[in-house]
């Protein structure tokens, strides 16, 4: 009698993407909870089989619809995102750190990762844009981190948002970024003495940023926000999405 895991095999020859075996587990799971966690009946096996041969376009066609509606839904979310940061960019900014002009009519939104290499790099880039054109943009930071594959990203995060709790924050991840290679506990503490941080409080507030961060996580996954560094602009002239190499143009056409 075949396992569970050789019909399982079987299915996945019908299918051409990960994504499409993705949500074949969930549906799976979910239609058949008992069979999943016990050897599959034959007879129901060989009934489930057969349907599929003879109808794999139906999983198919499930599994597009699924990722269309999934497409809409993130549509819909960015659009909301953009309207919020052209009409109350308030509501946006929330308690995430900023730094330029807060009456500039372009706002740029970061989503990034104290760990990301690239991250490094786009910091340097918009501390230069910034110290050029200090008066033209809100730049709004939001975190980011990809725990999956940088270990200190979290942990980096959280020592940023207890630097930011005594007004520190930019002067901070500056040192978090420029010692990237470095980043771990003795980094943090001895970047929050040369700052000549509250330490007591600095320590005490290590502990307070869980949700700051997971707010922030949360807008990312609602925005279907695919890695770091991501940006979102609203200008005069351009609205929505943009890649770092595009800012600065988007800078010299506001002028």
């Amino acid at each position: 009698m075949s396992t569970f895991f050789d019909w399982l095999g079987q299915l996945f020859q019908y299918l051409r993407t990960f994504t499409t075996i993705g949500l074949l587990c969930l549906v799976i799971a979910w239609s058949l909870p008992a069979q999943a966690a016990s050897p599959i009946e034959p007879q129901l096996e060989q009934q489930v089989l057969q349907i599929i041969r003879e109808h794999p376009e139906a999983i198919l066609e499930s599994v597009q619809a699924y990722q269309q509606k999934q497409g809409q839904k993130v549509n819909q979310a960015r659009q909301t995102f953009l309207q919020d940061l052209k009409t109350n960019p308030q509501a946006v900014i929330g308690e995430s750190p900023t730094t330029g002009s807060a009456k500039s009519k372009i706002v740029l939104v970061e989503f990034s990762d104290f760990q990301c290499p690239y991250c490094a790099e786009a910091y340097k880039t918009l501390k230069q844009l910034l110290a050029k054109d200090p008066d033209k943009v809100t730049l709004i930071y939001k975190n980011l981190p990809i725990s999956s594959i940088h270990a200190e990203a979290l942990p980096a995060a959280t020592a940023a948002w207890s630097a930011y709790q005594q007004g520190k924050f930019w002067e901070y991840s500056d040192a978090l970024f420029t010692n990237q290679k470095k980043l771990g506990e003795a980094l943090y503490l001895d970047t929050a003495k040369n700052l000549n941080l509250d330490l007591a409080k600095f320590k005490r507030d290590l502990t307070l940023a869980t949700p700051a961060i997971r707010k922030d996580m949360q807008l990312a996954e609602k925005l279907a926000v695919p890695g770091t560094p991501f940006f979102v602009i609203n200008s005069p002239a351009f609205s929505g999405v943009v890649q770092l190499s595009d800012i600065e143009k988007i800078l010299a056409d506001a002028k």
